[in-house]
């Protein structure tokens, strides 16, 4: 007895519809364009975005950029939607502690290293690079989604008392986040000298956000 799908058959093949067909297609063109716009955003920075520039790349007219985004701010949220499973990806990959307090360091570490090897989709997400765009509910729902497991091990050090203060889970992150974001920006704008000092402000800011939250137990 055959055991070949009957579905691989041409005569048992499922049949697209001409509407069918032509969503795929869409949908195939939009990440074409997706991509291309990630490269620029790489490789020259937010400011080298712009449909005139990622129609130059794809060999097409401005217009068909518009009729799969509309705008800038279509694209950009295409981009920012990206820059949250690279963000989710970097979290997702890092090192597991036993404990909450260590396990913060590693998260924040992970933040740290997603800000300088993804720059320009940290500017586009975090940084305002694209002025024109505002983060709209599926984005910041994006954004939850990539940062769930920071809320998870802050609720689970909530859950065993090693977190005070009265403060709710979404406080402690906004906390926590806010800190470490205000650090990136100032080492962005030029304020905390090169890479290597940043860093060290940034390890320290790190290690005194998570000892005030955390603090080491008393004998």
């Amino acid at each position: 007895m055959s055991s070949q799908d009957p579905s691989s058959h041409p005569g048992m093949r499922k049949l697209k519809t001409y509407k069918e067909a032509r969503l795929q297609n869409t949908e195939n063109l939009r990440k074409l364009v997706v991509d291309a716009a990630a490269t620029l955003l790489q490789k020259e920075g937010p400011e080298a975005v712009t449909l005139r520039k990622v129609a130059q790349k794809m060999d097409c007219s401005t217009k068909i950029i518009y009729s799969l985004f509309v705008n800038k701010e279509g694209l950009a949220q295409q981009l920012y939607l990206d820059g949250c499973k690279l963000l989710a990806g970097e979290l997702e990959r890092t090192p597991r502690a036993d404990n909450p307090k260590q396990q913060l360091l590693n998260l924040g570490e992970a933040f740290w290293q997603f800000g300088q090897r993804y720059s320009s989709y940290y500017k586009l997400m975090f940084g305002g690079a694209f002025t024109e765009f505002k983060p709209d509910e599926e984005s910041l729902q994006g954004t939850a989604t990539a940062m769930r497991q920071l809320f998870d091990v802050i609720q689970d050090a909530q859950d065993q008392g090693q977190i005070h203060g009265g403060y709710d889970t979404q406080s402690v992150i906004r906390i926590f986040w806010a800190s470490l974001h205000g650090v990136i920006h100032l080492y962005i704008g030029g304020h905390l000298g090169d890479e290597q000092s940043a860093y060290a402000i940034y390890k320290q800011t790190l290690s005194l956000l998570v000892s005030s939250l955390i603090p080491d137990a008393r004998s």
